[in-house]
Parts: C-alpha cells; structure tokens; sequence
C-alpha cells in the first residue's frame, strides 16, 4: 500500500501520530546508540506488514522493535533466512531497530532453532526471549529443575558462541518462572552474558503480590531486558477472580517501586511495552481486529509516552 494512503486508511494521523518530515526516520530515533530503546512488542501488529509496522511505530515515536519469531508469529522460524534479515532492513529504513525478539526456542541442538538465533546474530539482534518450558508434576519440582537446568547451561553455550543473549520471561501460572524463585536454580550458574531472565513486573506481581521484589532481588544479576505492561484483579461473570490486563498507569503495578530497583542494575537492554489489554484481538495476534486500527496506534502511543515519563521521573536515562 503506497505510504500516505496507509496512513490515511489505518488511522495513524486520527490517533494523533504527527506526520511531520519528509520521511519515516524523521519520526523516530535509532537505537543503536541509546542505552534503553524501548521497544514495541508487535504482536499486536501482526495484522500489519514489516513496511507498515515500520511505519506506525517510527511515527509513534519506538526506537525499536521486539518481533514474533515463532510458529504463529509474524515469521516463521522455517522461514528465517530470507524473512528476518528483510525485516530488519525493513525498519531499519524508518530509523527503527531490532534489538530483541520473542522465539520458542529452548533446544541448543534443534537445527531450525540454531538457524534462528545465527540469522539473527548476524542481523544485529542481541537478545531473544525463550520459549516456555513446562512442569511435569509426575516428578517432583527439583526433578523437574534439575533437566530444566541442562537445557538453559546448553543454550548459554551456544549464545556465547553466537553471540546473542537469550531471556527467560517469568510468566503468570503453573509452567517455568512462574514463581521467579524457581528461575534462580535455572541460571545460577550460567554467565549472565549470555543468558539469563527477560524480567516482566506485570506477571511478577501477579504471582507475588507484596513480595515481587524478593523474586527480582533473586535473580536480579541474570536481569537483560524487561517487559512492561500492567493489570487487575476482577471478578469474573461466572464468579471467582481473574486478571484482567489494562494499559500502563491504570493497574496495581507499582512503577515507581519497580523502577528504582531496576535503576539499581545500571543494566543496559531494550525494553519490551507489551498491548495485551482489548485490542479488539490485536493483543492476541490475531490478522483480522474489531477495533479501529487508528484506535489500537494511539493506546500504543499513550502507553509509551506514559512510560517514557515515568523513566524521566525516575531519572533513568534512556
């Protein structure tokens, strides 16, 4: 679709996303020499192709991009040699980098997934979040750490040799990281160079109420990247509580608490804003939405605006 229809038709200059410059770059800063770019996790875009996501992202105001590199996602890993290196010169093109991405992968000697990460290293990208693992509650919880341990000690050999870094996200329910706790075992003794946690506060808080600084403090030295995103508890129509996920500022995460002790890791990563709030089924990757997609760019853009201040108001560079 020729650029300014684009714009026109998807609603970018109805969300308020200025359109000034006589490119995409003008609308965006690069993350190559930023010490935090924050990036938007686009599975909410996946409606869209790598030319448009660059170009709503570039003029909301991204440094970069954190993109599906999974089954389902917006490449699949079968298709990464080709795909993933065009993606990237894609937004490179609209001042937007590709810092990090979100894979499946968890085996060192898969050849699709030791694919992933090489074309990937060699495109630039230095971090990639892992795929999930899960409990086999036939065996007891240490049963289960125990393998689990051989898996991530596997990988961090090979990211070292690729020079990549691979992240664990925690992640609210039953499977691995979960707790954070658990996380611990699973990385303590790996460099933290080459893999480590993709600390996420809205699931961290979810899991441990009060008590979500003790699991980061934990594993706070294997820390890379984080993702932002906020939520509630509400009550269900059937009954019993649920969390609900809403944009930044509106749920019972405490950014302000969560930032000065990431202020403290001097760690410098990208950022991932997740938009799993109703997206009219953006937020769950879905090709086809019920919202309006000029609506779905301006949350975004709200989302990371709200962010942004947040990190002046806590003075962290970025």
């Amino acid at each position: 679709m020729e650029r300014r229809n684009f714009i026109k038709t998807t609603g970018l200059s109805a969300a308020g996303i200025s359109l000034a410059g006589n490119g995409m770059a003008d609308a965006a800063s690069t993350a190559k020499n930023l010490k935090r770019p924050l990036c938007a996790f686009t599975k909410c875009l996946q409606f869209l192709n790598f030319d448009q996501i660059a170009e709503v992202i570039a003029r909301q105001g991204f440094d970069g991009a954190d993109i599906t590199v999974r089954p389902g996602g917006q490449i699949e890993p079968e298709n990464v040699k080709t795909e993933l290196p065009k993606a990237v010169k894609t937004l490179q093109k609209a001042g937007v980098e590709i810092p990090m991405m979100v894979t499946a992968v968890t085996d060192a000697d898969n050849p699709v997934e030791i694919t992933t990460l090489q074309v990937a290293a060699d495109a630039g990208i230095r971090y990639y979040r892992m795929g999930w693992l899960a409990y086999d509650f036939t065996k007891t919880i240490q049963q289960n750490l125990d393998f689990f341990k051989t898996i991530f000690e596997k990988l961090a050999k090979l990211n070292e040799k690729l020079g990549i870094h691979g992240g664990y996200q925690n992640h609210s329910g039953l499977h691995v990281g979960a707790p954070v706790w658990d996380l611990y075992d699973l990385v303590k003794d790996v460099d933290p160079k080459y893999l480590g946690v993709q600390y996420d506060i809205r699931h961290a808080v979810t899991e441990g109420g009060y008590c979500w600084i003790l699991g980061m403090k934990r594993v706070e030295p294997w820390i890379r990247t984080i993702c932002i995103k906020d939520f509630v508890w509400g009550r269900e129509a059937k009954g019993g509580w649920k969390h609900q996920n809403v944009p930044l500022g509106e749920g019972m995460v405490s950014f302000d608490d969560f930032l000065k002790e990431y202020a403290q890791l001097k760690v410098e990563a990208p950022v991932s804003i997740h938009f799993e709030y109703d997206l009219g089924g953006a937020e769950a990757g879905k090709k086809t939405t019920t919202m309006d997609h000029g609506k779905i760019f301006g949350l975004m853009k709200t989302d990371l605006d709200w962010f942004r201040k947040s990190l002046q108001k806590n003075k962290i560079d970025f």
